[in-house]
């Protein structure tokens, strides 16, 4: 039997809703198992995916969600605290970025290690200048009146989409991060395949809420 356009509007928000849910657990809960892993505090390297795993997995993921209209946190809270919350959450996003870049650059200096010589290293690195980039031409949203020649509407959906650039990179950093010896001799197994999904579940629910952005702004447009 066909499905009427109303129920497959409710399942579609079914699922949208399961999916959110899930990518706030695995937002948190990736973070917390990359702790237990390192045990922060062991050693100077155990600081660094704790810190990247929070700045791209916990911080930046909820900095993202905040604007879905039907998985945010704050879905009850006005326009002017989600931006607030969301400036906060990406600058401590950055500043966990920056000093997890700090911490693995001297930590390979100290052990005569070389710089950015892997694609973890170098998607990492971008990743985090991207993101430092990203949070600067954050700027323009609050002072539009910079930008003359382009009206606020484009500036919030080319900085959406920009950050979608950054986020997804962020996600890259990881995964690669999860082919290191490091991870994969702790990490066996199915448990390894659960752990790469992670990053993969969180990138697929952003990009769909910045798709829906996009299709809601050409929609307004007609």
């Amino acid at each position: 039997m066909a499905l009427t356009a109303e129920t497959e509007s409710r399942l579609y928000r079914s699922l949208r809703a399961a999916a959110g849910a899930a990518a706030h657990l695995v937002a948190l809960g990736f973070p917390t198992a990359v702790a237990v892993l390192a045990r922060p505090g062991s050693s100077l390297f155990s600081w660094h995916p704790l810190l990247m795993a929070l700045a791209f997995s916990f911080l930046m993921t909820e900095a993202l969600l905040i604007f879905s209209p039907e998985i945010s946190l704050l879905r009850s809270f006005s326009r002017k605290v989600k931006v607030r919350v969301h400036w906060a959450l990406q600058l401590l996003a950055l500043l966990c970025a920056l000093l997890g870049l700090g911490i693995i650059t001297y930590n390979k200096h100290l052990n005569g290690k070389a710089h950015f010589v892997t694609w973890h290293g170098l998607t990492g690195l971008l990743a985090v200048l991207y993101t430092s980039g990203q949070c600067m031409g954050g700027v323009l949203l609050l002072y539009p009146k910079l930008m003359k020649n382009w009206t606020l509407a484009k500036l919030k959906l080319y900085h959406a989409t920009s950050g979608l650039v950054g986020y997804l990179l962020g996600c890259a950093s990881l995964m690669l991060g999860m082919c290191s010896l490091w991870f994969t001799t702790l990490v066996t197994s199915v448990s390894w395949y659960f752990a790469m999904l992670c990053p993969l579940l969180t990138s697929l629910v952003i990009m769909n809420q910045v798709s829906n952005a996009y299709l809601y702004r050409k929609r307004s447009q007609h």
